[in-house]
């Protein structure tokens, strides 16, 4: 094996498995078909309204509760990571129907 492809194949091995597990957690811009968008970075949240608020964070799953001030206000929002790509979000304890939420596709491209 060359050099050359000794170093590629080290390079990759390295950002692999970086890659791989960002893509598998919730953190991320994610956005629905209604066009609302939310932003989580492990326990914070900017939720549809644009507020910034803290919530529960777990690799796949993340909560919070709606902020005074917004429709719902005291409501808990569950969000479940169904894939890379989508989420799923449900209101109040019964909930109507789950949101589905895509990553948002990037701006600069």
């Amino acid at each position: 094996m060359s050099l050359r492809r000794l170093l590629i194949a080290l390079l990759l091995v390295a950002v692999l498995p970086a890659r791989i597990a960002k893509a598998d957690a919730i953190d991320g811009d994610w956005c629905s078909a209604d066009g609302q968008r939310m932003s989580i970075r492990g326990d914070n949240i900017v939720i549809p309204s644009g507020k910034q608020i803290a919530g529960n964070y777990s690799r796949h799953a993340f909560d919070y509760v709606i902020p005074s001030g917004d429709a719902g206000a005291g409501d808990t929002v569950s969000i479940i990571l169904r894939s890379e790509y989508q989420a799923f979000s449900r209101q109040g304890e019964k909930g109507d129907r789950p949101t589905e939420w895509r990553r948002c596709k990037d701006l600069n491209s």
